[in-house]
């Protein structure tokens, strides 16, 4: 490394950590409600003008809400429906619960309609709010299709005759909140319509714009929940008939942030199908108790603790460099989620935990590929400069970082744009991850690790660096080579079974779904004295309801959300909160349903399966698309083997389970981008080698980077199961599970389908002076196939 390159290596280095520690210490993080707490907000839908409030109204009602909560920037809320006309919302750390409610519970009927001219004051009560004189509750609205008179915004005591809507929020496509700098406006809304939607505004803004300059009919009015919010008057440059192309317009109205923050929010959710009404609020307690919540930082901190010392036994001072980087890499991704403002639950951390752990990966193939330079640089080389393995393998192992972080970043970036509420928020922290990492082991690490190889004392003990031998289980490959790729019928066959045996747990005993997602039973007591939480839990629990919800709320109130009961087990719970908490009383008794709905699951599996196709393109532009259908082959099959693990096991499958199982996605895919990259090297250089002894040699070669990768996660996940409690158990059993799977899936499933593949479809041959049969292009060495080799294949 120059000296150039390591100077701005360094201050970048440098201003990532002071940014990140000036965060950490200023930023207090946003806690989650198991967590923390929040705010419980339960709404009831009305009888609206033209629907009434039934089940299904209520239905439509919670997912338009859901929206409007993502709109507001809270992240990880709960909403679920109560009975058949209530919905309860549960949000994390608001710091203004009445705003949010005010703004969750308006209808935000939104319309746009041609002025006609200047009106008296109409009669009625509400005709000095801007209301049409219709009377009635907030959250009423005048029917479709007529005519109103509404304040004029723009001149207080003055009033505006307005024509039938022509256009609804329904038309909207996007909107988000603006600070309009150019024009010294302030805060706006931008607005983006659809394609009809676009050309009726134009309509609009058209027939406006042929009217006289200071005539009201020249303007047009922007109307929500019957409140004239802005009514901008066409510019002269805006051309009759024609009116306002592109399909955009802008809501001006001397907002401030927030109130243009919670606009783009209500514009962007919906208008309700029906109106709703605030019934209660209260503050709750966290769904966790601080026993579990201590039990599983002890868990972390011993994974994490185990990890450093694994990989410093293994790459002695380098490992001492990799933990450092670790350290920093935790650090950096804290920083970033606290900077973004997401929202912290203990799955989302225990799952920032093993991304430290898995983040070790990058740092270990480095090291590897370090030890197999040293080994070749070193029989030829006195005096050798340490460096000069570090750079020669941090230039080889790029193209599968780079590969393996591109695929992941872009299954984060589909989960991100297509999924919603929790599955989103994970695209964003595995997203930050995985940047994260690339930064720590391309930047930090090899930083650190240049700096440290100049010393003269390291320079003069080569042994300390932990390059000097390649280890027992490379040393142990390196003299015979597993010739599994021999037997690959038996092995995808074995996989074939072990996946029937999976789809038989699945189809047979069936997936057993969490409160989440079928919803359940809720029940609300009320106690003589205070109650403790921790041990209300600990008392259902022992009456044989682990997985039930409780939360207090105020002092001597506190809920218990189980699944679908009979009166039989309400009574159980009753009397185990009786032993703990004195006589209590039930205070409401109501079926909720799904936290997780329909439609976040339709666009959980819409992402999921865009972000499959996605690494299956890329992969196919990246290799070849027999290399890539085996890795996505592989992963699809971790997958499912997890799910029939969990199907055969009876252990429910909630939204922590999706968390776990979309970690096990990019972990399987990363692992076998690793090793099909290294048969790719190995291929281009193979001269007349059979592609299946390349195969082995490619196993042999990555297999140590793989177990070492792997005991990383492996120390997190089992410190997380066996000292986490109950809330983390079934998290850490589906990630070491797909842990071990994912190992096991790359060299019995991917590399024996790549072969497969490859033989039924081999590769066009390569023309001229390009490399082998991959067709890659590339150059043969001098020598071909005699190339000076070690004996595990590598070309040196």
């Amino acid at each position: 490394m120059s000296s150039r390159s390591a100077f701005w290596r360094a201050l970048l280095a440098l201003a990532v950590v002071a940014l990140s520690l000036w965060i950490t210490l200023t930023t207090p993080p946003r806690l989650g409600l198991d967590l923390r707490g929040g705010t419980r907000i339960v709404l009831q839908t009305e009888h609206g003008p033209t629907a009434r409030a039934d089940a299904a109204a209520t239905d439509r009602a919670l997912e338009v809400l859901r929206k409007r909560v993502d709109g507001l920037g809270v992240a990880e809320p709960s909403l679920a429906r109560s009975g058949e006309r209530r919905i309860v919302v549960e949000l994390p750390g608001l710091r203004d619960p009445r705003q949010a409610a005010e703004v969750i519970g308006r209808t935000a009927q939104l319309t746009f309609h041609a002025v006609t001219g200047e009106a008296q004051r109409p009669a009625g009560p509400d005709a000095s709010d801007g209301s049409s004189g219709s009377g009635g509750q907030a959250g009423t609205v005048a029917k479709s299709g007529t005519p109103r008179v509404l304040a004029d915004p723009d001149a207080p005591g003055r009033f505006l005759d307005l024509a039938a809507p022509v256009l609804t929020g329904d038309g909207v496509k996007s909107a988000e909140a603006v600070l309009d700098t150019t024009s010294g406006r302030g805060w706006t809304v931008d607005l983006s319509f659809r394609d009809r939607a676009a050309d009726t505004w134009a309509r609009l803004t058209g027939a406006a714009a042929c009217a006289a300059p200071g005539d009201p009919a020249r303007r047009v009015a922007i109307v929500l929940d019957d409140r004239i919010v802005s009514a901008p008057a066409m510019q002269t440059g805006v051309p009759c008939g024609s009116g306002i192309g592109g399909g955009s317009a802008q809501i001006t109205g001397g907002f401030s942030a927030q109130d243009a923050r919670d606009l783009a929010a209500l514009v962007q959710g919906g208008a309700l199908p029906v109106p709703v009404t605030t019934i209660e609020q209260s503050t709750v307690g966290p769904t966790l108790g601080a026993e579990a919540i201590r039990a599983s930082a002890w868990a972390a901190v011993i994974g994490l603790a185990c990890t450093g010392v694994f990989v410093m036994v293994i790459y002695r001072l380098l490992g001492v460099l990799a933990t450092a980087a670790l350290l920093l890499y935790g650090l950096i991704s804290y920083a970033a989620v606290v900077a973004l403002g997401a929202t912290l639950t203990l799955p989302g951390l225990a799952g920032f935990v093993l991304a430290i752990g898995i983040a070790v990966d990058a740092n270990v193939l480095v090291f590897e590929r370090a030890r197999e330079e040293y080994a070749a640089l070193g029989r030829a080389t006195t005096g050798l400069d340490l460096r000069r393995p570090l750079t020669t393998a941090f230039g080889k192992v790029w193209s599968a970082v780079a590969d393996s972080h591109v695929t992941t970043l872009l299954a984060a970036g589909l989960l991100f744009v297509f999924a919603t509420g929790p599955v989103k928020g994970f695209g964003v922290t595995l997203a930050i991850g995985v940047v994260t990492s690339l930064l720590t082991a391309m930047v930090i690490t090899r930083l650190l690790a240049d700096l440290t190889l100049r010393l003269p004392a390291v320079r003069r003990r080569p042994a300390v660096t932990g390059m000097a031998g390649l280890g027992r289980l490379r040393t142990r490959l390196t003299r015979r080579v597993p010739r599994l790729m021999a037997h690959r019928r038996r092995w995808l066959l074995s996989c074939a079974g072990l996946l029937m045996v999976a789809l038989a747990g699945i189809g047979v005993r069936g997936v057993e779904f969490g409160v989440e997602f079928t919803g359940g039973r809720v029940v609300q007591y009320t106690a003589e004295r205070p109650v403790d939480a921790d041990a209300a839990r600990a008392a259902i629990a022992t009456a044989g309801f682990p997985d039930a919800v409780v939360q207090t709320t105020g002092d001597s109130d506190v809920s218990v959300r189980v699944r679908e009961s009979g009166d039989g087990e309400q009574r159980e719970i009753r009397e185990a909160l009786t032993r703990v908490a004195g006589p209590v009383e039930v205070e409401r008794d109501d079926l909720i349903g799904p936290s997780l709905g329909g439609e976040l699951r339709t666009h959980a599996l819409l992402a999921l399966g865009l972000a499959v196709a996605a690494q299956l393109l890329y992969l196919t532009v990246r290799f070849r698309w027999t290399y890539a259908t085996a890795a996505v082959a592989a992963m699809t099959q971790d997958v499912l083997l997890v799910i029939g693990l969990f199907a055969w096991l009876g252990k429910p499958v909630d939204s922590v389970f999706l968390a776990a199982l979309l970690t096990v996605v990019g972990y399987s895919v990363n692992d076998s981008v690793v090793v099909l990259d290294r048969l790719r090297e190995l291929r281009r250089r193979g001269g007349g080698v059979p592609l299946a002894d390349l195969a082995d040699r490619a196993v042999a070669q990555t297999l140590p980077r793989t177990v070492n990768t792997g005991m990383g996660a492996l120390f997190v996940l089992v410190a997380l199961a066996a000292l986490g409690g109950d809330s983390l158990t079934d998290f850490s059993v589906a990630l070491l599970a797909g842990v071990v799977l994912g190992m096991a899936s790359t060299v019995f499933t991917a590399m024996p389908l790549a072969v497969a593949l490859e033989a039924r479809n081999p590769a066009p041959a390569a023309t001229g002076a390009s490399g082998g049969p991959s067709g890659s292009g590339t150059r043969q060495r001098a020598g071909g196939a005699g190339a000076d080799r070690d004996r595990s294949g590598a070309v040196v």
